[in-house]
């Protein structure tokens, strides 16, 4: 089993401060609030779980029970870990007060295979579900995150992950766009090692104009209440939900699908001329099975079972 590095103990310990003050506000800023988009990936959990008769389920960064919560009344035996201690305290709240023994909520890390028993002693879920963690994991344990999860359900077991789209970094136009072009798309370093002297000056010339058509003052940075870092201060990486898909097939998933949600009918900066209609237009939008969503949509999760040995 892989060990953490002093660099992913770094990022956590960033994470965990980072966290450390929504415990009880997380939950109403991003499922209740009026302003939030809804949390309509819930609903796509809830139909696969019903679907797949999953009657235990691991939830792999639980936070303040934000999806857990949303999933009683299914007849699921529920638990879940998070890495910072004030959303384990809010779950273990949350859960109690829904007849959950707080045993089932722990505080655990994803990039550790023993987070993914419980102190219970229950192992084998029919399902494993990781939302809000992978931005925050470092690119090189993407895969580590994979097989633990897969390696905590039973075979045939279903593993859903979430993920930000980095696909639609194409659609929005402005700093997240010039991040893709000039650091994913275009390998700027290798065109000038192709290139003369006089042609590598002309290349950062190109380079500049391709990022002066961009609104790189959008979106605004996310930064924290008080001391503590904001979301956009510690790491949050997106995916692209092509290598991520074949990531999670090398981790022992099969039949891996890629559902698409929280679609942009546009470009997210003109949200502000006509926020109603936006807001209506883009729920509309929602289908997990568009093809649009890969540049549409900001967010998308990965579906799997754990492959029979």
């Amino acid at each position: 089993m892989k060990r953490k590095t002093n660099e992913s103990s770094a990022i956590e310990d960033n994470i965990r401060h980072c966290y450390s003050t929504w415990g009880e506000s997380y939950y109403r800023d991003y499922y209740e609030s009026a302003t939030a988009y809804p949390p309509v990936h819930t609903a796509i959990v809830r139909k696969r779980l019903e679907a797949d008769k999953v009657r235990t389920l691991l939830d792999a960064g639980c936070g303040p029970a934000s999806m857990l919560r949303d999933l009683d009344g299914l007849g699921i035996d529920r638990y879940g870990f998070d890495l910072t201690p004030e959303m384990v305290a809010e779950a273990k709240r949350v859960m109690e007060s829904q007849g959950v023994a707080g045993g089932h909520i722990w505080q655990g890390s994803v990039l550790e295979r023993t987070s993914f028993s419980p102190p219970t002693g229950a192992s084998a879920f029919d399902a494993a579900i990781c939302f809000g963690v992978l931005p925050h994991v470092p690119s090189s344990a993407d895969g580590q995150v994979l097989s633990n999860l897969a390696s905590s359900v039973r075979e045939g077991g279903l593993v859903m992950v979430e993920a930000r789209n980095q696909l639609f970094a194409l659609f929005t136009l402005n700093r997240y766009s010039h991040a893709f072009f000039l650091e994913s798309l275009v390998d700027l370093p290798a065109l000038k090692r192709r290139a003369s002297p006089e042609e590598a000056v002309r290349l950062d010339e190109a380079a500049s104009f391709i990022g002066r058509q961009f609104r790189m003052d959008l979106p605004p940075v996310r930064q924290g209440k008080g001391s503590e870092p904001g979301y956009d201060e510690v790491l949050s990486r997106t995916h692209n939900p092509f290598e991520l898909r074949l990531a999670a097939e090398r981790a022992g998933l099969r039949d891996v699908s890629v559902l698409f949600y929280h679609y942009h009918c546009m470009p997210p900066m003109v949200e502000s001329i006509l926020p109603d209609f936006f807001r209506r237009a883009s729920l509309a939008m929602e289908d997990p099975a568009d093809w649009r969503g890969h540049f549409m949509a900001s967010a998308f999760i990965l579906a799997g079972y754990r492959a029979e040995r």
